[in-house]
């Protein structure tokens, strides 16, 4: 199971210095990857950076960690921009990218990006279908529902094509379900390890009904290490181990650490993470 971590980005204030320091860190430590929010158009929620932006500037002081956002409105974005985004920040970390991707429940962001709310989960798959091959072929024709495109991105992506993971939370719409079992490289799990077994049958279901290997998709929940749960943390890590977690990602925020304190808390955490 792959340990990663999250960047406390609201709790870090904007302080580029301590983001940059974080981030360092947790290469230095040996955390598999970071995850980075994502953020738009959310009035009244602190500082949060665009995530590819973010990651971007992250790629540029780091070497070996793998960036992921968590995760990217896709239908409320333009399908090719993303897939251009997307495909350079791979290039520029060297290929680094694993692209978390959701559609959002939030009605004003939709429409302050000009975007339809209302057809946004048949639109991703759509949207998925392309980027694939943009990321893949240097020259397509694409003629889906909503998206028709002749031509291609230059430089292509390094991972070809780049890893795409979805969110599925406890009680997802079956259609969510679908899709990652159909369409996806791997899934968040915002669910109970109780929940887990069914969403993850279900999705192996779809997985194997699309001629898809089930265990070629790959599962990652979070762990709070401060707040109301800390003293159980560890105990929490090795029953999502136990349920054939591939990542788990920690998370330093919810406790109202400053910045010193969460890179206290992420080099006291790496060191007690169970191994069974």
């Amino acid at each position: 199971m792959k340990i990663g971590i999250s960047l406390p980005i609201r709790e870090l204030m904007d302080d580029l210095g301590a983001v940059r320091e974080f981030a360092q860190a947790a290469e230095e430590l040996g955390y598999n990857h970071l995850r980075v929010p994502e953020q738009v158009f959310r009035p009244g929620v602190g500082p949060l950076h665009e995530p590819l932006a973010m990651m971007l500037y992250i790629a540029g002081i780091t070497k070996t960690i793998e960036l992921c956002p968590s995760v990217i409105v896709l239908p409320a974005r333009q399908t090719v921009l993303v897939a251009k985004q997307a495909a350079d920040l791979d290039v520029l970390s060297g290929g680094r990218l694993r692209l978390g991707i959701g559609i959002g429940k939030n009605e004003d962001e939709y429409a302050a990006l000009g975007a339809d709310f209302h057809n946004r989960g048949a639109r991703c798959e759509e949207q998925m279908e392309l980027m694939t091959q943009l990321w893949t072929h240097e020259n397509i024709d694409f003629n889906g529902k909503w998206e028709q495109v002749s031509g291609g991105i230059s430089p292509l992506s390094i991972q070809k094509p780049i890893p795409m993971w979805i969110g599925c939370n406890a009680a997802p719409v079956p259609r969510v379900l679908q899709r990652i079992g159909r369409q996806a490289n791997g899934w968040f799990v915002l669910a109970s390890p109780e929940e887990f077994p069914k969403l993850k049958a279900e999705i192996d279901a779809a997985a194997t009904a699309a001629g898809r290997n089930p265990a070629d998709i790959g599962r990652e929940a979070g762990v709070a290490v401060v707040g109301p749960r800390e003293a159980e943390w560890q105990q929490r890590v090795s029953g999502w181990r136990k349920a054939g977690l591939t990542h788990l990602c920690l998370r330093t925020l919810g406790g109202g650490l400053n910045a010193t304190e969460h890179l206290s808390k992420m080099r006291q955490v790496i060191d007690e993470v169970p191994a069974d």
